[in-house]
């Protein structure tokens, strides 16, 4: 007897409906999957012999066939484990319901209870966009599935809840479409700007960056504070809007690191790997594509301290993402697309030991291992960095002072501010902040005055600007009068942006 039963298959961000035909047939006892599954499928074999016996149903003995439709698409892990029990549990005539329209998700444990899934969020979205009626989910991801709207998510505790719900006995009501909650914030646990003594122009640099999502490049000796104010970024950010939030929770839902009893990421995300670091877990890659740091990082900072540490080919790989906003990871088995709209946030020492133009302590560098420790940044990647600041050493007296510095919430409100501008400027469109913006974007929204024109042709002539460094430089000031509230660019605006554009950073 032939049962089709239909479940979800994830390429990246995208998805597929699979097409799980079981078929069983007189013959030696035997269980075979077919189509192109992977060790966690074909794995599946064992969880599903145990899950319906521990659920008190008869698994037959006899010849089991299960494809996996279409046969050329690579399926990969333990979310077809229900699928392939409710085909069995079908065909062998232990249940006799409609499966058409329903897609079914889970892994399955030996005792038959259903566990959590990774990718369920994009998996019910395909389901969504196919036309299908409903989606059967464990219960563990009830949360994601609930922010679908336009199909019914059913969450589910074991297999034998499931049949019971099939065969009308036990109905189970769909979940209802969520009105997700805020989680308990990590703003407030962040580093406070006010915690920070000294440092304004980097503190200003930061807001900036903040209001406009620009990439950043801090450069000062061990201990000027580079990698405290990067950690105090978060505190001064927006939240995310709705659909921020359901394109970030996608990539974690994808990854498998959906925090605990959160179905919606609503705080930007803020990643600071090591830079040992290798390739594939910055970009993204392995056999079967993940989304690495860079997507992790989506809608919100990738922080790499220590920059020049990273390997080249890491560092260069950086140089497409930042310039398209996506990644994609082409691998024997096939290719997948990750979003990669990110701010780079990066800090380093002048030099090997550190203390180059450091008026206290003497540099041990000669000018060959200076000029070999800068050039680990190439300058395309450079180019690609909005504003590059120095965060020079504390003085004692700034250190000890009990005067508090600019609170980040007081900051905070500027940036929303600035950002609520640029929101209502690309109304319409797919663009979000001023760094989102293309060449013709630039020449629509950074226009300058003559005066102002003057002085950007001789910042450009004087500091050998590209293309791309200047344009980035229009965006830069931009943002600075989005944060001064005037609708027109003016020589301020310009000047403070070609201020924090440089060539190298000595």
């Amino acid at each position: 007897m032939l049962t089709k039963v239909n479940t979800c298959a994830l390429i990246g961000m995208d998805g597929a409906i699979v097409e799980v035909e079981v078929d069983i047939s007189p013959g030696l006892p035997a269980f075979n999957v077919v189509g192109l599954p992977d060790t966690a499928v074909q794995e599946s074999r064992e969880r599903v012999r145990a899950a319906i016996r521990n659920s008190g149903y008869e698994f037959p003995m006899r010849r089991i066939t299960v494809n996996l439709a279409p046969a050329d698409l690579h399926k990969q892990g333990p979310s077809y484990d229900l699928p392939i029990a409710v085909g069995i549990l079908g065909s062998s005539g232990q249940m006799k319901a409609d499966l058409a329209d329903t897609v079914f998700l889970g892994e399955l444990s030996l005792e038959g209870l259903l566990r959590h899934t990774d990718g369920v969020l994009p998996m019910v979205g395909v389901a969504r966009d196919r036309g299908m009626r409903a989606v059967v989910v464990p219960r563990a991801n009830a949360g994601e599935a609930s922010l679908v709207g336009g199909v019914q998510a059913i969450a589910i505790d074991s297999l034998r809840q499931l049949v019971g719900h099939l065969l009308g006995k036990e109905p189970v009501a769909p979940l209802p479409l969520a009105q997700p909650k805020a989680p308990p914030s990590a703003v407030d646990d962040a580093i406070d700007l006010a915690h920070i003594r000294g440092q304004e122009h980097a503190k200003r640099a930061l807001e900036v960056a903040a209001a406009g999502a620009h990439n950043m490049l801090m450069s000062g000796p061990p201990g000027s504070g580079k990698t405290m104010l990067a950690r105090a970024l978060p505190s001064i950010l927006p939240l995310m809007g709705p659909e921020e939030s359901l394109e970030v929770t996608k990539v974690y839902s994808v990854s498998g690191l959906l925090p605990a009893n959160t179905s919606l990421m609503v705080e930007r995300p803020f990643r600071s790997p090591h830079y040992t670091i290798s390739n594939a877990g910055l970009v993204g890659g392995g056999r079967l594509p993940k989304p690495g740091e860079i997507s992790l990082s989506h809608r919100g900072v990738l922080f790499l301290d220590e920059l020049p540490e990273f390997g080249h080919q890491a560092l260069e790989a950086l140089r497409q993402p930042m310039e398209d906003r996506v990644v994609t990871i082409s691998r024997a088995n096939g290719s997948a697309t990750y979003p990669a709209n990110f701010m780079l946030v990066g800090a380093m020492n002048p030099c090997v030991c550190g203390n180059l133009g450091d008026p206290h302590k003497q540099c041990t560098c000669t000018p060959a291992m200076v000029a070999r420790y800068q050039k680990r940044l190439s300058g395309p990647l450079l180019d690609r960095v909005d504003i590059f600041v120095e965060v020079p050493s504390v003085d004692y007296e700034k250190l000890t002072s009990e005067q508090s510095g600019e609170p980040s919430a007081q900051v905070r409100q500027r940036v929303l501010a600035a950002r609520e501008v640029q929101l209502a400027r690309f109304r319409g469109t797919l663009l979000q902040c001023n760094a989102d913006m293309g060449p013709a974007q630039v020449w629509t929204y950074c226009r300058l005055d003559d005066t102002a024109s003057a002085l950007a042709k001789a910042a450009m002539q004087r500091l050998r600007l590209s293309a791309r460094a200047f344009h980035r430089t229009l965006k830069l000031a931009r943002t600075i009068a989005d944060l001064a509230g005037t609708e027109h660019i003016s020589v301020a605006h310009l000047a403070e942006a070609i201020q924090y554009r440089q060539r190298a950073v000595e």
